[in-house]
Formats: C-alpha cells, sequence, structure tokens
C-alpha cells in the first residue's frame, strides 16, 4: 500500500492562487475565482489576477449562491487535455464541469487499460460530465456511463463528441447508481474495473437519500458482485468528505485485499503557480493488479 499526493496535469488548466476561503483558477482563457473552504491560509498579496478575474462565484447565507461576472464571458468554451476535448459552463454551485486534478487519476487508468493485452469493460459510476469515461474510452475500453442527472450524461455525450470518439462503444444510463448495481448483479453482467465518485450526500429522482458513509462500504460490495474472474482496478474518489484518505483505503483493502494486487490511496493536489501553498482538493483509493 502506498500513500500518494498526485498532481495534475493539465496544460490548459492553472491554479493561480488560493486563501481566505477562495481560489484563483485559470480554465483556458478565463480567470475564475471560486470558494474554496479548504483554503484558510492568506492569499499572496502580489498576484495581481485577483484583480483581472472574468467571473466570482458568491455564496449567500442559506448555502446557496451565484456567478457574478466582471467581463464578458461565453455561456460555453472548450479546454483540452492530451487529446481530448471538454466543454465548460459556469453552473450552479461553483462548478464550471471537470475536476483538473482527476487528469493524474486518468494517466493511471489509462496506463492500466492499454498495457492490459486484452478488452477491457470499465463501469463508471456518478460519472458526472464524464472526465474519466473520456479517458478510459481513448484508452481503448468500454465504458458504461452512469449518472443519475438526464442533462449531465447529454453533457458527457458531448464531451466524448468533442474529443473525436463518438464511434467508441460507450453506454449512457440515466440512473441512481445503486439501483443500477442491483439489476447489473440480477443480469448477471460483469466488467473488468470499476471507477466511482459518489457525492457525500444526495437524492435519487424517488426521494432516495444517499450518504457517503452509510452507504459507500455496501455499494463497493455490491460492486464486488460485478467483478470480472481477473479485474484491473477498482477506484474510489471522495470530495468534501469527513474522513481521510487512510479511512477510505480502510474501507476499500477491508472489501479487496482477498483478491490480491495493489492498493494506492493518498490525496488528489494542485501546486499554484504564483503561490506555494499546495492545495488538496480529494482523495481516493484504487485497487490495481
Amino acid at each position: 500500500m502506498e500513500y500518494n499526493l498526485l498532481h495534475t496535469k493539465f496544460e490548459e488548466y492553472e491554479l493561480i492562487d488560493s486563501g481566505e476561503g477562495e481560489k484563483l483558477e485559470r480554465f483556458g482563457k478565463y480567470l475564475l475565482i471560486r470558494p474554496e473552504p479548504k483554503a484558510i491560509w492568506n492569499r499572496q498579496s502580489t498576484v495581481k489576477q485577483w484583480f483581472q478575474a472574468h467571473a466570482r462565484y458568491v455564496r449567500n447565507t442559506t448555502g446557496g449562491g451565484k456567478w457574478k461576472f466582471f467581463k464578458p464571458i461565453d455561456d460555453a468554451w472548450h479546454i483540452s487535455w492530451d487529446t481530448l476535448t471538454f466543454e465548460l459552463r459556469p453552473m450552479g454551485f461553483k462548478h464550471v464541469g471537470i475536476f483538473p486534478e482527476q487528469a493524474s487519476i486518468w494517466e493511471k487508468t489509462q496506463s492500466i487499460i492499454r498495457n492490459a493485452g486484452r478488452p477491457v469493460n470499465v463501469l463508471n459510476l456518478f460519472a458526472y460530465t464524464g472526465g474519466s469515461t473520456v479517458a478510459c474510452l481513448s484508452a481503448g475500453a468500454k465504458v458504461t456511463h452512469v449518472d443519475s442527472v438526464k442533462d449531465i450524461v447529454d453533457w458527457a455525450h458531448q464531451n466524448v463528441i468533442l474529443s473525436g470518439l463518438d464511434d467508441k462503444p460507450v453506454r449512457w444510463i440515466v440512473e441512481d447508481a445503486v439501483k443500477y448495481v442491483r439489476r447489473e448483479i440480477k443480469r448477471g453482467h460483469q466488467y473488468d474495473a470499476v471507477i466511482m465518485d459518489p457525492p457525500k450526500f444526495g437524492r435519487g429522482s424517488n426521494g432516495e437519500v444517499w450518504k457517503l458513509e452509510k452507504d459507500l462500504p455496501l455499494l463497493i460490495d455490491l460492486c464486488k458482485e460485478l467483478l470480472t474472474p481477473h479485474p484491473l482496478f477498482f477506484l474510489v474518489n471522495a470530495y468534501d468528505v469527513s474522513f481521510t484518505a487512510v479511512t477510505l483505503r480502510n474501507i476499500v483493502s477491508q472489501r479487496l485485499a482477498h483478491m490480491g494486487g495493489t492498493i494506492d490511496f493518498g490525496e488528489l493536489i494542485i501546486q499554484p503557480t504564483r503561490s506555494h501553498m499546495v492545495l488538496s482538493t480529494s482523495i481516493f483509493s484504487m485497487w490495481h493488479m
């Protein structure tokens, strides 16, 4: 088992500075300021780009928020990573449609798929706008993309098209992840790899309540039943959680270590270009052969 600090590698993205509850980022041609509760340190006073931002996401007292625009910005724009292209948009709750720190994870999964020497079938749960889906498709895998929000699945489909991969084998599933996994078990379907990026809290289309700390172990147990006799990897990402990477490692290890292989775990971090304050964005645990 190895603790990792995985750095982002994304040429068209830049974390310029962070501090005082916010982060200043460049997404292609636009500078954006977004909330970052973990950045409790002081920002760098010499970073002039804070005053050159195109937009800032401002939270209100009720927990919501909205974008405040200082300069004109397109409704949607594109950025590239490696040979892949993604569409970005200013969304509610501060998001723009991509988590650049995931690029280091994309590299790991692509390498495993390319070196497998056989067809690879990947299940991507809570798949959002499809960063991992696009990365795995580009490496030669077949992907089943599952998310409960149709508009988000359509966005992921658009990213596949933009990346020139629309002829690749991908299935688009708009459904609650747990329900889908249970049905796949009954159907006897199997996968060589599982990726999941579950939220801390969520509600399904029929009012189902998801709580990460309570429901994650059960979901991992269910997904184990979908693995082929010789699986390649099992990846869990987690954002804004109350437990550590070690805790996530323990949950994954307890359920998968008996299969042999290796379990890597750690944090996804971003190194600012105008500051020495490294920003940790999420934790992960990955079992692989």
